[in-house]
């Protein structure tokens, strides 16, 4: 029996767990060479990571909502003056500022990791054509190509299930 545990190690237990082969896969080795290495990449991304979670919350709104009445409340008792504007233009300014950064980052990591497990999916499956591996990378005309064939393997598909449908046979639903 192979288990993948938590940090990407292979573990094969033939008879028993004295008997037990370990080998890194992948997703192991690179989890030990990224740690060993103590970036401030890592660090970046494990910030980023968990301040997109926070900000993303429902209660980060509220506090918003809630830091926006104060501010509006205390502008009878600063006269409505400009430093009192000043103040929630630069607060504001700053934070959207930073948090577009965070987000960014973390939508970055999000994609590539998802492009991984598909190339994973695509590479594993042998009727999956290896060719489609890595084509977030070509350019917009490229992919502009391949969607259009895709779109006449469609219409083709779509065709073929048509005279199907009129040939008496019932048409499948996907």
């Amino acid at each position: 029996m192979e288990r993948i545990d938590r940090d990407g190690i292979l573990s094969k237990n033939a008879a028993g767990p004295e008997s037990r082969a370990t080998q890194k896969t992948p997703l192991g080795l690179a989890r030990e060479e990224v740690a060993d290495t103590n970036t401030i990449n890592l660090w970046f991304s494990r910030f980023a990571s968990k301040t997109a979670q926070i900000v993303g919350q429902p209660y980060m709104f509220l506090f918003a909502v809630v830091v926006l009445i104060l501010w509006a409340a205390s502008g009878p008792l600063f006269h409505f003056s400009d430093t009192w504007q000043l103040i929630i233009y630069t607060g504001t300014t700053i934070i959207t500022f930073l948090v577009v950064f965070l987000i960014q980052n973390t939508q970055n990591r999000d994609a590539k990791a998802l492009h991984l497990k598909l190339d994973e999916l695509i590479r594993s499956n042998l009727s999956a054509r290896n060719d489609m591996i890595d084509i977030e990378k070509l350019s917009d005309e490229e992919l502009g190509e391949i969607e259009r064939r895709y779109a006449a393997i469609c219409e083709e598909s779509n065709a073929r299930r048509g005279k199907r449908s009129k040939t008496g046979q019932n048409k499948t639903v996907l």
